[in-house]
């Protein structure tokens, strides 16, 4: 396996011209690499055929008390989803880690779905329940995703019960949400999050987010009081993909995601989830479209600090010139009702993509402290023979006013070293980061190795003991520069499970 590297560039704009500014950005080096320590969380431990053997995928992460628990996809199908779900779980904030894999869910863990996709994480704290929602798939048609699942743990993740289930394919039809779909359902794209503010009207509700192709790509929400043994799916107003659910201390429930027109968008519920008020914009995306055919969406990554202000990442081109390469940037609501105009994160040239945003939910004010992991090529132009995937990292401690010099976490890795899709070569839709409460931050990213024996290595990977966050100062001069010559953000696909 390559050995993991830390690089530093460059940590903000300078205050001149865009163009010359984008060149010095493009132009410069980064100093020599030191390494970073990585633990492995992940590995796939299915056998089967059919899928590209070896290979992890979208990992998700919750931390709570001293508890980190991660989720991630093992074994990758071509054409959609996974054998199984794998979990890792650490009772000491990242300094031991139990790893497993869930039951009762495909037909290779004792359940009865073909396969499975889109694991993410929550802890409801009143019922103290770890949940993994996750997709099922059927291979029935082709591939579709019939229902949502909850799989609960009651002993801090290191066990897991068989899954619940949370809706099933067209029930955002039978709610009549308008969608225009033909009453068989197809969903997409599940998430989960659980109210645990004791002051909330709503303290123990839990709320799982999802997409249904066959209804319009209506975003469909689901709750549940109970710990996650029954579940209520409610329709909303909006249409879209990859839907983040954020609870606010009040209890009201904040959901971005990516609209079918490309734009941030997001809704909100003031009662616990009950009903849904019409979608808001966060901003029309401008996106550089990844080179080297690898799968990445500009999907939202969504998180709330102490006073429930909501914060939404994803990549975007505005920054730099003619929207030569994504920068990782981001967008923040006190409420959830009104968005501030876009911030940049990263500006040390290439392209930056697939973020994981994490933020200290004690921290508030100017204070916030913020945590950012994201994939990146060094060369936004490669090609698919040239391109070499990185990992990065940068952290703010003033709500994303300005950011610490980025870091190199891993790099250097060829494409084929990932698994082949349907829609491209795939390190996963997701990345993730948790930040514990004043301390450090813990990311889980996939890493690839040269395949060897006719399966593949890639393997899922924190960073041993978490990382600082820093990064705080005069906050730097950001030029949009792609509004009259960027690239339009593409339609989002159909379906991208």
């Amino acid at each position: 396996m390559p050995s993991p590297a830390r690089r530093r560039g460059i940590g903000g704009l300078l205050s001149v011209p865009a163009a010359v500014a984008a060149t010095l950005l493009l132009t410069s080096s980064s100093p020599a690499a030191a390494a970073v320590p990585l633990t492995e969380i992940g590995s796939d431990a299915y056998a089967n055929a059919t899928s590209r053997h070896g290979t992890q995928a979208g990992p998700d992460t919750f931390q709570w008390g001293s508890a980190l628990v991660t989720a991630h996809q093992s074994g990758r199908f071509f054409d959609g989803g996974a054998t199984g779900i794998a979990f890792a779980a650490s009772p000491d904030n990242g300094g031991t880690w139990t790893k497993g894999v869930l039951p009762g869910i495909t037909t290779f863990g004792g359940g009865s779905h073909d396969r499975v996709s889109d694991p993410s994480v929550a802890y409801d704290a009143r019922h103290r329940i770890w949940l993994i929602a996750s997709l099922a798939l059927s291979e029935q048609g082709g591939i579709t995703g019939t229902a949502v699942l909850a799989s609960r743990s009651a002993d801090g993740g290191r066990t897991w019960d068989a899954p619940v289930t949370v809706a099933t394919a067209g029930d955002g039809d039978r709610l009549g949400d308008g969608g225009g779909g033909d009453g068989g359902g197809d969903l997409d794209k599940s998430w989960i999050v659980c109210d645990n503010s004791p002051s909330s009207p709503f303290y123990g509700h839990c709320h799982a987010a999802f997409d249904d192709h066959a209804a319009g790509n209506a975003i469909t929400m689901a709750r549940s009081s109970d710990g996650g043994l029954t579940w209520t799916v409610t329709a909303t107003p909006e249409n879209g993909l990859g839907g983040q659910p954020v609870v606010r201390p009040d209890g009201a429930v904040v959901v971005p995601y990516l609209s079918d027109e490309g734009e941030i968008r997001s809704i909100r519920s003031s009662d616990g989830g009950a009903s849904w008020e019409p979608g808001v914009l966060v901003t029309a995306v401008r996106r550089h479209t990844v080179a080297g055919g690898l799968r990445a969406a500009p999907l939202p990554s969504a998180e709330t600090d102490a006073t429930g202000a909501v914060y939404v990442a994803w990549h975007d081109c505005r920054f730099q010139y003619r929207c030569s390469g994504n920068d990782i940037v981001l967008s923040r609501s006190a409420t959830g009702e009104e968005w501030s105009r876009v911030m940049r994160a990263t500006s040390d040239g290439g392209d930056h993509f697939l973020p994981g945003l994490g933020v200290d939910r004690a921290s508030a004010g100017g204070a916030v402290r913020l945590a950012l992991t994201y994939y990146r090529y060094p060369d936004a132009a490669c090609t698919a023979a040239t391109c070499r995937l990185t990992v990065g990292y940068t952290s703010s401690t003033n709500g994303g006013a300005t950011w610490a010099a980025p870091e190199e976490l891993h790099g250097a890795m060829p494409l084929d070293w990932f698994a082949d899709t349907l829609q491209g070569r795939m390190a996963g839709d997701y990345i993730s980061t948790s930040v514990v409460p004043g301390g450090g931050a813990h990311p889980a990213f996939t890493v690839a190795a040269p395949p060897s024996g006719g399966a593949y290595d890639v393997r899922t990977y924190t960073v041993t003991g978490g990382l600082p966050i820093t990064g705080g100062g005069p906050a730097p001069i950001s030029v949009e520069v792609a509004i009259a010559t960027g690239e339009e953000a593409p339609a989002p696909p159909a379906t991208a499970r």
